[in-house]
C-alpha cells in the first residue's frame, strides 16, 4: 500500500488526523525535499509521527523509486509525504502512475498548498488565470512572459512559482524575478510590465514566517522577504474589494 500525504505548509503540526494515522500505520515513511523546503526541523516531524523519515531527492523520487518507495509499498505500508499538497508537482502525478501500473493500491490524502493559501493576499483564487515557474536558467525562456501575458489579456491574475533547489540552499528570490520579467518585456516590448505595475511579493505563505507585500516592482526588487521559499503575484483587473484586500493584507 503507498499512501501519498500532503503535510501542509508551516510544521508537524499541519498534517490531517487521517494523514497522521496513514502515517503510524505505515512500515517506511519517505518525506520529498526537492519541490520545497520544510518549515520546521525533520525532527519535529518524526516525534510527532512517532517514525523514522527517510529523505528522498530528486533522484530517488524520479530514477530509484523502483528499488525504493514503490519496493516498500509492495512488500508492505509505504508512505510518501509531501510538503504542501500531493499532486503540487507534475514528479508525484508520475510517481503515482507508476504505482498504479504495478499494480500498488494508492491513498491520497490531500492537504493545503501554495494553489489555495494565496487567497491570503486578498485576491480571488476563481480570478487567477495559469500558473507559472520561472526556472534559474532563464537567459532564453519567454514561457513565463508569455503565461502572464495571456493572462493579462483577459485579466486575470498570475502566481509565479520561482525556482529552487533546497538540497543547494539555492532560491530564486523576488528580485531576480521581477528583473527576469522586465527583462522579457523589453526584449519583447509589448507594454506589458513597468516599474510601476503593483505586484505583491510573498514568501513562506501558509506558515507562521508568512510575509506579505504588496507595491510596485521597483519597490518590491528591494524589500526583504526573509526566509525561502518565495512567490510573486501580479493582479489581472482588480474589483474594488481585492483592492481594498490587497492594501490590507499587504501591510
Amino acid at each position: 500500500m503507498l499512501y501519498l500525504i500532503g503535510i501542509g505548509l508551516n510544521d508537524e503540526k499541519d498534517i490531517s488526523v487521517k494523514g497522521l494515522e496513514a502515517v503510524k500505520s505505515c512500515d517506511k515513511v519517505y518525506l520529498e525535499i526537492y519541490t520545497s523546503r520544510l518549515a520546521c526541523d525533520i525532527s519535529n516531524l518524526e516525534e510527532l509521527y512517532g517514525k523514522k523519515i527517510i529523505l528522498a531527492n530528486r533522484d530517488v523520487v524520479e530514477k530509484q523509486a523502483e528499488d525504493t518507495i514503490l519496493k516498500d509499498a509492495e512488500e508492505g505500508d509505504c508512505a510518501f509525504l509531501v510538503i504542501g499538497d500531493v499532486f503540487g508537482a507534475t514528479t508525484h502525478l508520475d510517481l503515482w502512475t507508476r504505482a498504479k501500473e504495478k499494480g500498488i493500491n494508492c491513498e491520497i490524502i490531500h492537504n493545503a498548498s501554495i494553489l489555495n493559501v494565496i487567497g491570503v493576499v486578498g485576491l480571488e483564487l476563481y480570478k487567477y488565470g495559469k500558473a507559472t515557474s520561472i526556472p534559474f536558467e532563464n537567459e532564453n525562456v519567454i514561457t513565463p512572459y508569455v503565461m502572464f501575458a495571456n493572462n493579462q489579456k483577459i485579466g486575470l491574475h498570475t502566481l509565479f512559482l520561482l525556482d529552487l533547489r533546497p538540497d543547494e540552499d539555492k532560491f530564486m528570490t523576488i528580485k531576480e524575478a521581477i528583473d527576469y520579467l522586465l527583462r522579457v518585456e523589453s526584449k519583447e516590448n509589448k507594454g506589458l510590465i513597468d516599474d510601476n505595475m503593483v505586484a505583491i511579493g510573498c514568501s513562506h505563505l501558509g506558515s507562521k514566517k508568512q510575509v506579505i507585500i504588496s507595491g510596485k516592482l521597483k519597490d518590491l526588487r528591494e524589500k526583504d522577504y526573509g526566509d525561502e521559499p518565495y512567490c510573486l503575484i501580479i493582479p489581472g483587473t482588480m474589483h474594488f474589494m481585492e483592492e481594498e484586500a490587497l492594501e490590507l493584507g499587504g501591510k
